[in-house]
């Protein structure tokens, strides 16, 4: 990755609307609201949560993961509260200079283009700060938003993965996307 970027400091990023910040513990209850909400879990790798138990582990989980350098993942607040709305982040490869993204945001909050503003600052920052080569996005067939989403953000679709996520006891499809670091289209 770039010099730009140091794994031990998190970066916290402002947009017009929102400030993208570390979770923290005191996180866990909006967390726990965030994925107790099955509209939220229907297309997400976690099974919707029962005990606030489960958000301390994704938070515990999400700080080794960038603590190891693995990935990264930015709380959505609004800036007039500073309350998790949702979260968007990288799993990383920094041999291949490429990241998977992922993102979620509670319910009462779609459709205001908080997600768009929210993941194309991400994105800003993994290609410039980040160096990033490229990210992957992978969608379950039925979630016709997150499609939406990306395609509006500029990925393009490379097609269908057969059963290739295994989450909630089955096998999924997953549609791939792609999107490419301005650097490389010039």
């Amino acid at each position: 990755m770039s010099n730009d970027f140091s794994p031990f400091s998190f970066p916290q990023l402002e947009t017009k609307r929102l400030l993208l910040r570390e979770t923290t513990l005191q996180d866990a209850e909006a967390i726990f609201a965030l994925f107790s909400d099955p509209s939220v879990t229907q297309f997400h790798d976690l099974d919707t949560f029962t005990s606030i138990k489960q958000a301390i582990t994704v938070i515990g989980r999400r700080a080794k993961r960038f603590e190891q350098g693995e990935g990264i993942r930015w709380g959505i607040t609004r800036k007039q509260d500073n309350v998790l709305i949702g979260s968007c982040g990288f799993t990383w490869n920094p041999q291949e200079h490429s990241a998977e993204v992922g993102y979620e945001l509670a319910s009462t909050f779609w459709r205001q283009g908080i997600m768009t503003e929210a993941v194309s600052t991400i994105l800003q920052f993994g290609f410039q700060k980040m160096g990033l080569r490229f990210v992957v996005a992978q969608v379950m067939l039925d979630n016709i938003a997150s499609k939406k989403l990306l395609e509006k953000l500029g990925f393009h679709s490379q097609g269908v993965l057969k059963q290739y996520g295994f989450f909630k006891g089955q096998y999924h499809d997953l549609e791939q996307f792609l999107l490419k670091s301005e650097k490389l289209s010039e």
